[in-house]
């Protein structure tokens, strides 16, 4: 119970430090993707994972293509700030990585690492990671990732007086992980759009396999509060990817497909106040039903033809995975689904009165931190300052 105690007295303080993140202001239509922050995952006394032959270790490996990264964005975004975490080998600590990027107010976080198989040579590959929900109770805290999420995390224990400073936090202990569980990032939306752009951007890169985009609980990914992503480049156990890495081309074409990756978010996040979706047609799955079951699945919002013009509605979650409206995580409210491209956005409590869901926003966003009001016009919905 004292552990519990703790961790639930750092998420309310994590909430508290990213509820004064500025917000554009009332009346703002315009944004900018102005500051990014690029963190070289370990650095310093935390090699990170080191090659077979005991020749590579990851900490190079990342500062090496997180500066190329850096200076594509600056050789052709001079206007947007460019940020590392560190540039040359000293260690920084996983909350020092995310109060980097929380202080300077980043647009976006990218944090960059190499994976390593713990027994065998056969994975390769690349892989995204963004913070979020399973649709599975359990699935992305206790999946095929944990391994990876313990040992990225697990730099914790590199630091003096851990315990304390991480509130009771055991990266080995999958019971610390539920807490992540309580947290819903009020940026996955954005994060998960800009992973899948890294995803579709590395492809045809030195390193072919793509792992996919997935959702766990990295701690430096938990405590950014703005949109991020965590990017597994590839496998320093696997013969290929490492012979990518160690190459300056293989490394100069890693780095320019996450510059490509960068630049295509920035064109859609600019001019608008929340990112557009990426725009893909809607199927209907169709019933199948000899049997009548009871509906589990989220009501489909009714176009704005269907109710006066315009529809407001306070926007929960937002996800690539579809999720039954009788999960525990919607707390009993009886959720919309929207489709959008490849992810769900799941919205609460849809009215035509503007000033009807403000009021009632105040009692939703304390069951749900980082929710946010939206307007629905047509197959558009806009997020509301």
């Amino acid at each position: 119970m004292k552990t519990r105690s703790r961790l639930l007295l750092l998420l309310g303080s994590i909430l508290f430090s990213a509820s004064i993140v500025p917000a554009p202001a009332a009346g703002q239509d315009k944004l900018s993707l102005s500051t990014v922050v690029i963190d070289p995952g370990h650095g310093g006394h935390d090699s990170g994972c080191i090659s077979p032959d005991k020749k590579t270790y990851e900490k190079n490996l990342t500062l090496a293509i997180s500066k190329l990264f850096a200076e594509k964005i600056r050789k052709n975004y001079p206007d947007v700030k460019v940020i590392l975490t560190r540039s040359d080998d000293r260690y920084v600590t996983l909350s020092g990585r995310a109060d980097i990027a929380n202080n300077a107010g980043a647009d976006l976080f990218v944090s960059i690492h190499i994976n390593a198989q713990a027994k065998g040579n056969s994975a390769s590959g690349y892989s995204i990671h963004c913070l979020g929900q399973s649709s599975k109770q359990g699935n992305d805290l206790f999946g095929k990732n944990l391994d990876l999420v313990q040992r990225e995390n697990s730099v914790i224990l590199l630091e003096d007086d851990y315990q304390t400073k991480y509130q009771g936090f055991d990266p080995s202990d999958p019971q610390s992980y539920i807490f992540f569980s309580l947290m819903q990032n009020a940026h996955l939306e954005h994060s998960l759009i800009f992973a899948e752009d890294v995803a579709d951007a590395m492809k045809g890169g030195p390193i072919t396999r793509s792992r996919g985009v997935s959702q766990d609980p990295f701690w430096v990914l938990w405590r950014t509060a703005m949109p991020a992503v965590l990017v597994e480049v590839g496998f320093i156990t696997h013969a290929k990817d490492l012979q990518a890495m160690r190459s300056p081309e293989g490394r100069e074409k890693i780095a320019d497909n996450l510059f490509q990756a960068f630049k295509t978010f920035k064109t859609r996040y600019d001019g608008s106040a929340a990112v557009p979706e990426k725009v893909a047609p809607r199927v209907k799955e169709e019933k199948a039903p000899e049997k009548a079951v009871e509906n589990t699945e989220p009501a489909e919002m009714e176009s704005a033809d269907e109710v006066s013009g315009t529809l407001y509605a306070i926007q929960v979650l937002a996800t690539s995975k579809k999720m039954k409206s009788s999960d525990p995580f919607f707390r009993g409210y009886a959720p919309t689904a929207v489709s959008s491209g490849k992810l769900y956005k799941y919205l609460i409590l849809p009215d035509p009165d503007l000033s009807v869901t403000r009021k009632i926003f105040k009692e939703v966003s304390g069951k749900f931190p980082g929710c946010f009001i939206v307007k629905k016009t047509g197959d558009s919905l806009t997020r509301i300052p």
